[in-house]
């Protein structure tokens, strides 16, 4: 390889500065966290822009950003100090993101990409003009037309946010039509509603795809994941599903990304239903915690791929180098400081890898950290997991 080959392996703007490539990153969560610890491992130097000045990427970053990420002002001194932009959540508006591309600096996934997944309701519009299956959905402006579709879908009913809604956070599931006007109350905001059919699923299914800038994809197994209170809880891989559903869940992935033209890695969720057809839940345009468990399982993770296809390097392998993993999410049951209590003990456990997120404070449903454990069937990592999460606290006891 000559010196012409290393230097065309670099960003544009890392030529002319003749320094390490630039990760600008919007968000300082876990998922950041993450992002730039595989980034450090590429030899990049991280930026973040997060609201407040602890956030667990915050320690990570070669320089942080405090500031609002819906001021283009912010978003243009954050495009200015790097090579390349990319998000660790769906807040920020798509319409403040084109500020980064109008600057011309380079933003993935693009401003259109998460425009086009922002909006939930587009999101079901973008899978039904694919030919992608999901369940029946309806946009609603009243109550009255909430009832109108349980007339249509049948009770129960999903009452969504079309904006800004996870871990169970703007939806209501309504049994009957007396409960409608209170459901309304209760999620009406700016951004709107719609309306989805109740879905009776066996399985919760996932599945990260990451996609590069000249269009190599690559999908990792497809996943199960189980919900408590409607946040991410446990995540077994690969999941125990039929070959046909697994080719399904992983062809309409791969279909969706492609339909929104991503760049970076991205989370599907799905329903199997009884009959074997597998249904598009919604897809986030990052990185995702139902690929957590990548980081030990893989041969590249999501963050190490998210990170290739950003920055235009060639994509990682996503096969398991073992038969089974378990990712176990540690979370926050109290109001409480972020303090972590049980942490030796929960090392003793062989096979379990604990991500602790630093989080200076703990709430209930919270997501302070992680636990992956490998086997050689799910069920033996799912008990060494379960095992090595039972002694993690957070807080001081009184």
């Amino acid at each position: 390889m000559n010196k012409m080959d290393h230097v065309l392996d670099l960003p544009r703007r890392t030529q002319i500065r003749g320094v390490r490539p630039r990760l600008g990153i919007i968000g300082g969560g876990q998922l950041a966290k993450m992002t730039a610890t595989a980034a450090l491992k590429l030899g990049c130097e991280v930026i973040v822009l997060e609201r407040n000045a602890h956030s667990p990427a915050g320690n990570m970053a070669a320089q942080l950003i405090v500031g609002d990420w819906d001021d283009p002002a912010v978003l243009r001194q954050l495009a200015a100090a790097v090579d390349v932009v990319t998000l660790e959540n769906e807040f920020v508006s798509a319409d403040r993101l084109t500020a980064i591309e109008a600057a011309g600096a380079t933003l993935f996934p693009t401003s259109q990409s998460v425009r086009l997944v922002q909006d939930k309701l587009r999101q079901k519009q973008v899978c039904r003009d694919a030919g992608i299956a999901t369940t029946r959905w309806m946009p609603v402006g009243s109550p009255s037309e909430v009832v109108v579709a349980g007339e249509v879908f049948g009770w129960p009913l999903l009452l969504k946010a079309r904006r800004n809604a996870y871990d169970g956070k703007g939806n209501v599931t309504i049994a009957e039509p007396s409960q409608v006007e209170s459901a309304w109350t209760q999620l009406s905001r700016e951004g709107g509603l719609y309306v989805e059919e109740f879905c009776r699923f066996v399985k919760e299914l996932a599945v990260i795809v990451t996609r590069g800038r000249d269009g190599t994809t690559v999908a990792y197994p497809v996943v199960e994941s189980i919900q408590k209170s409607h946040i991410c809880h446990v995540v077994k891989a690969p999941a125990d599903i039929p070959a046909g559903a697994d080719k399904r869940a992983t062809d309409f992935a791969r279909q969706l990304v492609q339909s929104i033209d991503g760049v970076g890695s991205f989370g599907v969720e799905m329903f199997l239903l009884a009959d074997g057809r597998v249904l598009i839940n919604e897809i986030s345009p990052r990185v995702h915690n139902s690929g957590h468990y990548t980081i030990e399982a893989c041969v590249c993770s999501q963050f190490e791929n998210h990170v290739r296809a950003v920055m235009s390097w060639p994509l990682g392998s996503p096969q398991m180098v073992v038969p089974a993993s378990t990712m176990v999410n540690l979370l926050g049951n109290q109001i409480a400081s972020g303090v972590v209590r049980g942490l030796g003990r929960a090392l003793r456990e062989p096979g379990a890898s604990i991500h602790l997120y630093g989080k200076l404070t703990c709430q209930p449903g919270r997501k302070m950290g992680h636990i992956t454990a490998l086997g050689s069937t799910t069920d033996e990592a799912l008990a060494r997991a379960i095992s090595a999460a039972s002694h993690i606290h957070f807080g001081v006891p009184a």
